[in-house]
């Protein structure tokens, strides 16, 4: 399962770590993923989403509805 949030389409980011002698490792700047069921009244069903903590505050003030119409708009939805 990709490190992917199914609302706002967040994925990680690399990079490099800058130690204080200038030496340089890989790092990742990983979306802070949940996975949270929500009640969808227009389908009728509970579905699972795994959403970054952005993608939960944009369900609560957008309502889950327009979400998985968006979700579903970009050919996401199964």
């Amino acid at each position: 399962m990709s490190a992917e949030c199914q609302v706002t389409g967040k994925v990680p980011g690399f990079g490099k770590q800058v130690s204080h002698s200038h030496h340089r490792t890989s790092r990742q700047w990983r979306p802070n993923l949940q996975t949270k069921t929500y009640w969808v009244p227009s389908l009728g069903r509970r579905i699972t989403l795994r959403v970054s903590t952005t993608g939960i505050k944009i369900i609560d003030r957008d309502g889950i509805d327009a979400v998985v119409g968006r979700i579903a708009a970009r050919g996401r939805g199964r």
